[in-house]
């Protein structure tokens, strides 16, 4: 069997821990349930990350780069056109259909904020509004820089993630909005 790089390995577990925290939470996930996912001991799990709160920080980062990713490759080539704003809300649809624990990680980052701030901790909270400015910058240049327009597909966004958080479609049409 071939050996798999410590990388690769940092790889596993930040998808393992994107899965874990985007259903149970900050508090609710143990490194224990991370490290079992990814099939490696807890020990090995601290050698390749320092803390729980560096592999919750790992998982956020990288889903809010795979959002802002897969927006930016949806409307490459076709910044303020009028296909744009359909080509993102595509991508958003079939991100959320495919791999619902990428929005379900963002608004557990989103939540725990206001709780890491209260312990003194600025970096969490640093990292989310600065993830959050690179997707609303990819989105609004995609969109022409229309700030009306971009506004919307983030209130239509987040309606998404809230309905899909609660078992409902995730299209803002079926939702009556």
């Amino acid at each position: 069997m071939a050996r798999i790089s410590a990388q690769e390995r940092r790889e596993s577990v930040v998808r393992a821990a994107i899965a874990e925290f985007a259903l149970k939470g900050y508090y609710g996930t143990s490194t224990e349930a991370i490290a079992k996912r990814v099939g490696v001991t807890q020990p090995y799990l601290f050698r390749l990350f320092p803390g729980k709160k560096a592999i919750f920080v790992a998982a956020l980062v990288r889903s809010m780069e795979d959002t802002r990713l897969a927006f930016e490759r949806a409307t490459e080539g076709m910044a303020g056109s009028e296909q744009a704003l359909g080509a993102l809300a595509g991508a958003y649809a079939r991100l959320i259909s495919a791999r619902p624990e990428t929005l379900l990680m963002q608004m557990q980052g989103y939540a725990v904020v206001e709780a890491a701030e209260a312990e003194g901790d600025e970096q969490t909270g640093e990292l989310v509004r600065a993830g959050w400015m690179r997707l609303w910058d990819t989105v609004h240049l995609s969109l022409g820089a229309d700030v009306r327009e971009t506004t919307s597909f983030f209130a239509c966004g987040m309606l998404g993630n809230t309905l899909t958080a609660i078992g409902l479609p995730s299209d803002c049409r079926e939702a009556g909005a």
